[in-house]
């Protein structure tokens, strides 16, 4: 028997077929394809995981379970997904349309709370009761897992510290609100940082490496400058690594977790980003006599929604 977890994204949908083991043993993908009828979107997805299961020289038969990852929100009593702006879903009946072609449980959850059960069980916070797992890309996601079960609120929408208000009256959010969390501590507010920086300091290596154009500034550009020595690219560094140990903090003394978890492109600066990080974060902690949550990176990388997504249960 195999378990079956499909991983929604904004380019593409990947399906993994997992053993007892919780090891991939086969796996496929198919583009997004926003612009398709649901009924057919859905379609393409089950012809996905029927190849995958074939590839690993297997039948329906032998699918225990499939679980689904996206990026949104969804009911878990219903089978409903309320919101997925990536395939253009709001408030469509997945688990219904799902189960008319091929009939086997189906379970649907956020994509950062798989990657947070995932990695809870198979990754880096796995032999831990409770975990926060933070993915550090375009916008703040984060996934909590308390006594190994993800806790995702009343209504299905809880765990969003990216819209956690950091800053009252602070830099306007994509959701509406002011100061969000995840203005200050995702990879957009990096770049930003980064091109502010730049018009008040246009010697920094970072207009140099994006050949004397803010806009092509990256995250990537920020942290590689920062690390070659470069005056401005480090004061933003060491900025962001005080906004992102502050909200580390407030976790801590919000949830007293056993870990926190890094994950999402930020995190791939590794030890350059995670030293400070550790040196920092203690200093907003209230009890600092008592054990506090390690702080470390994530580990199971692309495979992470589509092992989540499986051992949903």
């Amino acid at each position: 028997m195999v378990r079956i977890g499909i991983d929604v994204g904004g380019t593409g949908i990947k399906v993994g077929a997992l053993d007892k083991g919780m090891e991939i043993v086969a796996s496929s993908s198919i583009p997004t394809a926003k612009d398709l009828p649901f009924a057919v979107q859905v379609e393409q997805i089950v012809d996905c995981v029927l190849k995958t299961v074939s590839g690993a020289g297997l039948s329906p038969d032998d699918i225990e379970s499939i679980g689904v990852g996206i990026p949104g929100i969804a009911s878990a009593a219903t089978g409903e997904i309320i919101k997925c702006t990536n395939m253009g879903w709001n408030h469509v009946p997945f688990r219904e349309e799902f189960r008319l072609r091929l009939d086997k449980p189906v379970l649907i959850e956020n994509d950062a709370n798989v990657a947070a059960l995932a990695e809870s069980v198979a990754g880096i916070s796995r032999n831990t009761s409770s975990s926060v797992f933070i993915t550090l890309g375009t916008g703040i996601g984060s996934g909590i897992i308390l006594n190994g079960k993800i806790w995702s609120g009343f209504h299905g929408i809880g765990g969003e510290l990216g819209h956690v208000i950091m800053k009252l009256d602070g830099e306007p959010c994509t959701c509406g609100n002011h100061g969000c969390l995840e203005r200050y501590c995702s990879a957009t507010a990096l770049i930003r940082m980064g091109r502010e920086e730049t018009s008040k300091r246009p010697d920094s290596m970072m207009l140099t490496m994006a050949d004397s154009d803010p806009m092509n500034i990256t995250a990537k550009i920020v942290i590689d400058a920062a690390r070659a020595g470069d005056p401005a690219a480090s004061d933003v560094f060491r900025r962001y690594c005080e906004y992102l140990a502050q909200a580390i903090g407030s976790v801590i003394n919000f949830l007293d977790p056993e870990i926190i978890v890094l994950g999402g492109g930020v995190s791939k600066a590794g030890s350059f980003l995670l030293d400070p990080i550790r040196a920092l974060y203690s200093q907003y902690v209230i009890f600092r006599d008592q054990p506090m949550a390690e702080v470390d990176l994530a580990v199971l990388g692309a495979d992470a929604g589509i092992i989540g997504a499986a051992m949903l249960s």
